[in-house]
């Protein structure tokens, strides 16, 4: 379903990896190379909204993602981080997974202190 003016209301391309229910993607900033979605198909607020099948289907992607992003980017650790809800500050009202790289050493930048305040 695609909700008028949802960012990632149709599939954007090049996908990474993807299956019946959800796709992934690279994106640029605001954190660092490899960051990656895996995007609902379904336009459900948080993946919390997710019907059943398709919230396994998401993590699915979650794992298959997280393989090609240790042989691509060289690390064994990733940040999977998921924001459901304003005071989460999700800023993109849709269900998505963000997927991050991460080197020893290497902090997060600015953008991501509530990530790193996490800790």
């Amino acid at each position: 379903m695609k909700a008028s003016g949802c960012s990632f209301g149709h599939n954007l391309e090049p996908q990474l990896a993807s299956n019946h229910h959800a796709f992934s993607i690279w994106i640029r900033g605001p954190f660092r190379q490899g960051h990656s979605l895996v995007i609902s198909r379904n336009h459900a607020p948080t993946v919390f909204d997710l019907p059943a099948v398709e919230y396994p289907a998401c993590f699915e992607l979650v794992r298959e993602l997280r393989d090609l992003l240790v042989q691509k980017w060289k690390t064994k650790s990733l940040s999977v981080v998921m924001s459901c809800g304003a005071e989460a500050n999700q800023t993109i009202q849709h269900a998505h997974i963000h997927l991050v790289p991460r080197h020893r050493d290497v902090p997060l930048p600015p953008a991501a202190d509530v990530w790193s305040s996490l800790k």
